[in-house]
């Protein structure tokens, strides 16, 4: 688990930091039963998650785009280059 929050927190950490200071928010919030911050720090979660999936689909599609695309005709199980003869030189 600290693998996982380390490697998260590495990657993104603006969305990262959003997610924590709302999480705490959220635990604030529900202990002290201060609604707003809880609202608020359930609305900043749920922000940092949309920014992370929006910025997870605008990646993937920068790598559909810049990846080649390789066809193979039908002829490519034949070898490209023809055998070569030791045998008969001059």
């Amino acid at each position: 688990m600290n693998r996982f929050l380390k490697s998260a927190y590495r990657k993104e950490p603006i969305t990262s930091f959003m997610a924590i200071a709302g999480a705490v928010d959220v635990a604030i919030g529900g202990l002290d039963r201060s609604w707003s911050l809880l609202f608020f720090g359930c609305s900043l979660v749920g922000v940092a998650i949309a920014i992370r999936w929006w910025q997870s689909q605008n990646t993937q599609e920068e790598l559909d785009e810049d990846s080649p695309k390789y066809f193979l005709n039908s002829q490519s199980s034949r070898p490209a280059l023809p055998t070569l003869d030791r045998g008969k030189r001059k």
